[in-house]
């Protein structure tokens, strides 16, 4: 199932590497050989180590613990699975993406944020032990035990180009807002799964303008979670900044050190990155 999942992922990331390219958007990241080495490090981890791990341990002390239960919901019809998924995963996901913006976590996350630009190379630009301990992909393994393989592998797809888009340079929802006609459609759309402009609000660096939202729009594959528990900002409109305010006043942290902290701390005057550290927060240090 690994095999297959991952090239057509890489096709889906293909496609929209090919409209990045096109669109010439990436001139503008200027990204630094650091935001290189976070994202491809992260990208491979996720990958070979921290999905294939988590899997293989989930099905292992299932099968130890749980043997007579393997396979046991294959049986079920695909909708019944994917609610299973999209509750025990993507749900799952909402809350811990939303506890990760607390400074219980944002450690975890914030390398999530540190790029000063959108693409689809920052989908999966992440701490290594924030997905390793992600609930939602530990909940995933579990499901695959229980006989929901095939479904994952689809409903995977389906949410990789969903957050793939709404990440992407290229803002696929931008034209269709345009189009009067369409205006019904987009107004459920947008409330139903993240799109550009809901999502780059979440990546936004400040929310002053009424456009940024990175205090919400959690959401990655469903919308839907921000709309039930009230984090949802909706503008069609787009921030014209994103990434982190301590960055552009501080310096970038080291890639090694957003993606394994705990294990390497920074050296960088007021960040999260060392014990104890807290969210720089401008506005409070105005008051």
């Amino acid at each position: 199932m690994n095999m297959t999942q991952n090239v057509i992922l890489l096709l889906i990331m293909l496609s929209f590497a090919v409209a990045e390219l096109l669109s010439r958007r990436y001139e503008n990241f200027r990204a630094t050989k650091d935001d290189g080495m976070l994202e491809a490090v992260m990208f491979i981890a996720l990958l070979a180590v921290i999905q294939p791990f988590v899997f293989a341990v989930t099905g292992k002390l299932a099968g130890m613990w749980f043997p007579q239960a393997r396979g046991a919901l294959a049986d079920w019809p695909w909708w019944a699975m994917a609610a299973c998924l999209l509750v025990g995963d993507d749900m799952m996901q909402y809350w811990w993406h939303r506890l990760s913006h607390t400074p219980l976590l944002w450690s975890l996350h914030r390398a999530h944020h540190s790029a000063h630009y959108m693409s689809i190379r920052v989908t999966y630009r992440n701490n290594f032990f924030y997905y390793l301990a992600m609930p939602g992909l530990w909940v995933s393994g579990i499901l695959i035990y229980l006989g929901m393989a095939q479904v994952y592998l689809v409903y995977l797809l389906i949410k990789l180009t969903v957050i793939l888009g709404a990440h992407c340079a290229v803002r696929w929802d931008e034209p269709l807002y345009k189009i009067k006609a369409l205006s019904p459609v987009m107004w459920v759309l947008e409330r139903t799964i993240s799109t550009p402009a809901t999502h780059w609000a979440h990546h936004a660096l400040s929310n002053a303008d009424g456009i940024g939202h990175y205090t919400g729009n959690f959401g990655n594959l469903l919308f839907v979670w921000d709309m039930l528990f009230g984090t949802a900002h909706i503008t069609r409109q787009y921030p014209a900044q994103v990434g982190l305010k301590d960055d552009l006043l501080f310096g970038k942290e080291r890639w090694f050190v957003e993606l394994l902290y705990p294990l390497f701390h920074s050296k960088r005057e007021h960040t999260a990155l060392v014990p104890g550290g807290e969210i720089y927060d401008e506005e409070k240090r105005r008051a």
